[in-house]
């Protein structure tokens, strides 16, 4: 099947090396796609987690797949997230189609679209940075569970679990704790003089017309790929909110395998140079 064309595909909250990436699933989004612009919005390599040396084959699939792809001639924006923040000193850094920044302003058929990550909005991120952290640890371990559970699932073959995303579900089933997100992230929009604002951190993926105190914007949250597997797509003018299709061979936990660092370096070589 030939891959869709796009003009422009948003996707963000891929955690890779980390046990909750669904690198299967990402992997197959892009190979089922050939934008123009491949935006990547925050959050794409987990380096909070990255020191536990767990970078498995198909993580490394997704860095390489993305190579190939600006290879072939798409524009990669790179855009830092609070989990790969490591890279906001490389800030408007361009490298051939490899462009990294902290936000972007597009101006599409007259209409100008922000994106960017959106964890400056998000109080805990910045006031209780250790507290966000321990959450993060959590949701690993309760990943490394569901992981286990999974396996005992598969074998009497039955439905799969997801712990967090229950518990999540379960905690915010108004959705109330996002609003004073979004209405924040929409107001800097619209100071911006910008009419659509494009974001991912929340993991919420979400499409929806927001009225401002500065007028009404369109409010676009492109999702994750841990739990949601969504992505924003631009063609023909529009922005669409993708639901990428998944099947039970796709959620398979991919290969657990534990490197130290020098292990993890090859591991790269080999994927990305050879």
């Amino acid at each position: 099947m030939e891959p869709r064309k796009l003009e422009i595909s948003v996707i963000s909250d891929v955690h890779l090396a980390t046990h909750a990436s669904k690198a299967k699933l990402v992997l197959k989004y892009l190979k089922s796609i050939h934008p123009d612009t491949l935006i990547l919005n925050g959050d794409i390599i987990d380096s909070w987690r990255f020191s536990r040396s767990y970078f498995p084959k198909p993580h490394l699939k997704v860095i390489r797949h993305v190579i190939k792809l600006m290879e072939k001639g798409t524009k990669v924006i790179y855009i830092s997230g609070n989990h790969d923040e490591f890279l906001r000193k490389f800030s408007e850094v361009e490298l051939g189609n490899l462009k990294i920044c902290n936000q972007i302003i597009l101006e599409l058929n007259g209409v100008r679209t922000w994106i960017f990550h959106g964890d400056i909005f998000d109080y805990m991120i910045h006031q209780a940075k250790w507290l966000a952290k321990i959450g993060a640890a959590l949701k690993g371990l309760l990943t490394m569970i569901n992981e286990f559970l999974n396996v005992i699932a598969r074998m009497f073959g039955w439905k799969e679990l997801f712990i967090y995303k229950t518990i999540k579900s379960g905690l915010i089933r108004d959705r109330s704790l996002y609003t004073s997100f979004e209405k924040a992230v929409c107001e800097a929009a619209r100071k911006r003089d910008c009419q659509t604002v494009i974001c991912g951190h929340t993991h919420v993926p979400k499409d929806t017309i927001m009225t401002t105190e500065s007028g009404r914007i369109r409010y676009l949250n492109c999702g994750d790929w841990v739990e949601h597997f969504t992505a924003a797509e631009y063609m023909n003018g529009e922005w669409v909110l993708h639901q990428h299709s998944d099947t039970d061979e796709d959620l398979s936990v991919d290969e657990f395998e534990i490197l130290n660092d020098q292990q993890v370096l090859q591991s790269m070589y080999k994927e990305l140079v050879m």
